[in-house]
């Protein structure tokens, strides 16, 4: 029987509230169980929810959904609709809302995703799907081994795998990532207009925009503003966000994959017998792969290179035996616009592990 889902260690209650986890239920090995209440909050969208300009078949659709959430949906319901991006938007709901329902969790919706012949909604509703998904992970018991700074680094580390980064380099050679959105958001309201907007295209130091860095001495500030994701934090070599980010890549997998591995920066690649690599993001898994096959890569896509990581498996038992007890490499790497989109749904898919019967 599933139980409702708690906060367990040091996680406060408020942390990523807006994500809605705390509607979902979990399964006796710990996976999280979709509920009606949790399609309800999804029905809250703004896509979703009603306006004063919504039609009569609008609202009683929108009131039978809340209702009844897994309640099946006619066309003709859609068609009645006046407003045809609202038809639309509830034709992309019942989508998603289909496919969480096609499988016994959440983990396995959010594995079926990639499986099949694409990603048929829209990145937001994976990029929540995501967020659940990591704030059950690192919620979980392992966080009780966890002192408040090394939490609330991991939570911050964590959003880099469901949100968009806007890296800056600054004059020092101190590489600095902030929330993409929120660094948007601050440029426009501080007035800086048109020059502020090519200031952000050309990489405006993040300093311009007064974002705070999250540091050890100030992390257990994060949590009362976690859900303004505001905090700037440093991907150089030895800083703790890079560290936290290695252990969250860690417990991601131990979750889904039920295996344990150790994740931890590299300088470089120096391995006669490189077998396997995953990219953790688009950008990185192209270089990987030139780096690789002895394609030749350019200045400028090396310098977007933003850190290498070296994976082993605790047990090589876990790996596909021709290339048992081999590290798997790893990278994250900004795109041209000085973007770090990571992926994390490639180190799911794409490490070497046993086949399993």
């Amino acid at each position: 029987m599933a139980d409702s889902l708690r906060p367990v260690g040091d996680w406060p209650d408020a942390a990523w509230r807006d994500c809605g986890a705390a509607l979902l239920a979990t399964d006796a090995q710990g996976h999280l169980i979709l509920t009606d209440d949790f399609l309800r909050f999804l029905l809250g969208r703004p896509e979703l929810a009603p306006v004063p300009e919504s039609c009569a078949a609008e609202l009683a659709l929108h009131g039978q959904l809340l209702a009844t959430p897994r309640a099946a949906v006619t066309t003709g319901d859609l068609t009645a609709i006046h407003d045809r991006d609202a038809a639309e938007n509830y034709t992309v709901w019942l989508r998603w809302r289909d496919r969480l329902l096609a499988a016994p969790t959440l983990e396995a919706s959010y594995l079926a995703l990639f499986q099949g012949e694409g990603v048929d909604v829209p990145p937001i509703l994976v990029q929540q799907l995501t967020q659940v998904l990591l704030r059950h992970v690192l919620s979980g018991k392992a966080a009780l081994e966890l002192g408040d700074s090394s939490l609330a680094m991991q939570a911050r580390a964590g959003e880099m795998l469901f949100r968009t980064q806007k890296i800056s380099v600054l004059d020092d050679g101190a590489v600095m990532a902030a929330d993409d959105e929120t660094v948007e958001r601050h440029a426009l309201s501080a007035g800086f207009g048109t020059v502020g907007e090519l200031l952000k295209q050309g990489g405006m130091p993040l300093r311009s925009v007064d974002l705070d860095v999250l540091s050890e001495e100030n992390a257990q500030a994060y949590w009362a503003r976690s859900g303004h994701f505001d905090w700037v934090v440093s991907l150089n070599r030895g800083q703790p966000a890079l560290n936290a980010l290695c252990r969250v890549l860690e417990r991601w997998i131990a979750h889904f994959l039920r295996v344990e591995v150790k994740v931890q920066t590299d300088r470089e690649i120096v391995d006669e017998h490189w077998v396997w690599h995953a990219g953790l993001d688009a950008q990185a898994s192209s270089i990987l792969n030139d780096l690789y096959t002895g394609a030749e890569v350019g200045e400028d896509r090396m310098r977007r290179l933003l850190c290498l990581f070296r994976l082993d498996f605790v047990n090589p038992g876990d790996m596909l035996a021709e290339v048992a007890g081999r590290p798997v490499y790893l990278a994250m790497a900004m795109d041209e616009h000085n973007r770090l989109k990571l992926k994390p749904q490639n180190l799911l898919l794409n490490l070497p592990l046993a086949r399993r019967s």
